[in-house]
């Protein structure tokens, strides 16, 4: 964050500690000073190999909130690509503050550092700056100046410092009581817990533990696990797994004749959905030779698509068009259309205006809202712009586009700078636009620079616009941003350019985007890629989902190495890759479906699709891992009698465990298979091969137990369970 953001933050002092690497260097102290101007105004390497890193002591500690990196004034082969922050109240013990990496350009930027542990402030004395990678792969690194941000204050940071420390020296007292209690240390584990009232879990897990590890009473244990799950206790553990796309292609019921009973193929469509009553509506789009102007809705439950218009423009609606854009109002059951793609040779005076349309579904009437929104404060006519909707405060949003010129009449800004439409808002009660952000050209904190191909959604509960990705001229964005509706503000997550490899959907246009309001995720199904020349190459689908909370992206799956003769078989398992095809979203069943597109296919160019999908992201459920825990109890049980009583362990294999195998699943059907030939095994090398030995003590007699409690204990919140490390684990000679 900036500086000027956070009242109480300031400007930090501190003084040069060391630099780290093969050869110390002398850091002399008038490069404190910024001077973008001056080459040997920096830090230096004597070479980019490991390990590196600058340390900076503050004069006192103090809470950290953000850094700043000054550059030279021109590009440099020594700026740091890649970097990592560390921080702590010592030199020797620091933990991770930022992992990014700069612009290779002039301009000074900054940096939000961790300055939170478990929601409280703690305070540093010491940040080392560690270089991975410069912009020139051979050529050393360079900082050339940097600055921290924070707060000092003594009334801030000693209650942190205080709490900081209060909070290492318990972490270091629950690091003993599971080392004494892993060790079956029982008078010592008593003894501290009792002098320090420190818990090492919480109530449930000690009480798993007892049953399970100390008493071995297996069926309290599967209780306890049931009653934890219906309490939610697992909700956070599904919420972390990746998603597993679950693609089926959907083949609805039939009249007629199949042009009748369903849109035929189409690109550059448009398509809504009602997630109330389950009800999808297209609109236009081309079909490799013309615009078309055809209305369509398909019931989910029934699986049936119906025209509701062979040609709109009969009946008082939208003329036949493409890379327009609808939303839906699904409380007052109305649509709103704007935009459309003209061929150069059909732009008069008269076909560039911008006319709006709004659709009432009961009614099936289009009404004409206006002839010429440009002339009403709204944009001029544009395409492949976005459009959604704020359904509470019946508000919608329009972004972006390409505006419509009929090329003689002077308002291309030059033959090779096309005009991109600003950000306008439209109030449906009183029929009112406002421009809110003209587009700019510049990529300042607070410019919003216009594109075509982009995505922008609208969260009903923060009450922002996401909007990222597009194309500007010949210049393919990645960038991905905010907009506050309510405050008009921008807050940018990333600008595009420091990307990790695979690690964000790439660069491109004509992704398609829905959000989840409720599960705060926001999931993109990409399009074309950068080199338009070489379509066939790169129309390679992929889903990515964006965790809004966690700010990361996660892929759920890429179809660019699938065999292609699947794609043309009757039954495929997924849609073969395309762009300007259509996606929406029913967030109250969580499903998408995708329709069309251009399968970008250079020897049929005027091929298009006509395939109809839908999409369901699937995580175990509730059920299912309450299943898996299960089974894990009782194939441990089973371990146990087989090392006593054979025979009761083939009627517990046969009876209790086989009734909740889940036999879809070839790793576990194996395994439990494998589970019979235990019965024929001598106690030793039972005990061999399940990690037990018998000896007296509870904790020693079975040491299974205790992996099958962590096993289980990775199912319940973090903050729950014991910490991770261990005690021996610090122990360095």
């Amino acid at each position: 964050m900036a500086t000027s953001e956070v009242v109480s933050q300031k400007k930090l002092n501190y003084a040069i500690h060391r630099w780290s690497s093969f050869s110390a260097n002398y850091v002399p102290d008038n490069i404190l000073v910024d001077k973008p101007n001056d080459q040997s105004s920096r830090w230096s390497s004597d070479s980019n190999y490991p390990p590196q890193f600058l340390t900076l002591k503050l004069e006192r500690p103090s809470i950290v909130y953000s850094i700043t990196f000054g550059k030279y004034e021109k590009t440099h082969v020594c700026n740091l690509k890649k970097f990592k922050v560390y921080g702590g109240l010592n030199d020797d013990n620091m933990i991770e503050l930022l992992q990014s990496g700069l612009k290779n350009d002039h301009n000074k930027e900054a940096f939000d550092l961790k300055s939170k542990i478990e929601g409280q402030l703690f305070p540093c004395r010491y940040i080392k700056i560690v270089p991975i990678m410069s912009w020139g792969p051979s050529f050393n690194f360079s900082v050339w100046y940097v600055e921290l941000s924070g707060d000092d204050a003594p009334e801030l940071v000693q209650p942190c410092l205080q709490w900081y420390n209060s909070y290492r020296e318990q972490q270091a007292i629950r690091l003993c009581l599971k080392h004494f209690r892993q060790h079956n240390y029982d008078e010592a584990f008593e003894s501290l817990q009792k002098k320090t009232k420190v818990a090492l879990e919480h109530p449930i897990l000690t009480e798993l533990h007892n049953h399970l590890v100390v008493q071995g009473d297996f069926d309290a244990c599967e209780a306890l696990v049931e009653r934890a799950v219906h309490d939610g206790l697992f909700n956070e553990y599904i919420s972390q797994q990746e998603y597993r796309p679950k693609w089926m292609l959907i083949e609805p019921v039939c009249n007629g004749t199949s042009e009748e009973d369903r849109p035929g193929m189409r690109g550059g469509h448009q398509m809504v959905i009602d997630a109330n009553t389950e009800t999808i509506y297209l609109f236009g789009g081309w079909d490799g030779s013309q615009d078309l102007s055809n209305l369509w809705e398909y019931n989910v439950p029934a699986s049936r698509w119906t025209c509701l218009s062979k040609d709109t423009e009969k009946d008082d609606g939208p003329s036949a068009r493409s890379c327009h854009k609808m939303c839906i109002d699904s409380e007052r059951r109305q649509i709103y259309l704007l935009g459309r793609y003209l061929d150069s040779s059909l732009r008069t005076s008269e076909t560039l205006k911008s006319d709006f349309y709004v659709y009432d579904i009961d009614n099936n009437k289009w009404t004409l809202i206006s002839q010429n929104t440009a002339e009403e404060g709204g944009p001029k006519l544009i395409f492949d712009h976005q459009m959604c909707m704020d359904v509470e405060k019946q508000t919608i949003y329009v972004f972006g586009g390409r505006v419509l010129t009929s090329g003689s009449s002077g308002e291309e800004r030059s033959s090779n700078e096309p005009l991109f439409s600003g950000l306008y808002s439209y109030h449906c009660p009183t029929n009112t636009w406002k421009l809110l952000r003209e587009d700019s050209g510049n990529a300042g904190p607070q410019d919003i620079r216009s594109r075509i191909g982009h995505s922008m959604l609208f969260h009903t509960q923060r009450r922002q616009l996401y909007i990222f990705a597009g194309q500007r001229s010949k210049e393919y964005l990645n960038d991905f941003f905010t907009y506050n509706v309510d405050t008009d503000e921008v807050e940018f997550i990333s600008d595009g350019t420091k990307k990790e490899e695979g690690q964000v959907p790439a660069a491109g246009f004509t992704q398609r985007a829905t959000i989840d309001p409720e599960l705060d995720e926001i999931h993109v199904l990409s399009g074309l890629s950068k080199d338009k020349e070489k379509r066939e190459e790169n129309v390679r689908n992929s889903f990515w989902v964006y965790d809004i909370k966690q700010k990361k992206w996660s892929c759920i799956y890429k179809n660019e190495h699938l065999n292609k003769e699947q794609w043309g078989k009757s039954h495929p398992a997924e849609p073969c890759p395309r762009f300007a095809h259509q996606l929406v979203y029913d967030h109250i069943h969580q499903v998408h479906y995708l329709f069309g597109g251009n399968p970008g296919k250079s020897n049929s160019p005027k091929m298009r699709l006509d395939d109809f999908w839908s999409l369901k992201l699937c995580r175990a459920s509730k059920e299912q891992l309450l299943r898996r825990c299960r089974y894990l109890i009782r194939r441990h049980k089973f371990q146990e009698i087989a090392a006593a009583d054979p025979l009761a362990a083939l009627q517990f294999l046969q009876c209790d465990l086989a009734s909740i195998v889940d036999h879809e699943d070839d790793e576990e059907t194996r395994e439990f298979q494998q589970l019979a030939s235990t019965l024929f095994k001598s106690k030793e090398e039972i005990a061999d091969g399940y990690n037990m030995h018998f000896l007296t003590d509870v904790d020693d007699h079975f040491p299974g137990r205790t992996q099958l409690f962590d096993t289980l204990v990775a199912f319940f919140p973090e903050h729950m369970a014991q910490p991770k490390g261990n005690l021996v684990d610090l122990i360095t000679f």
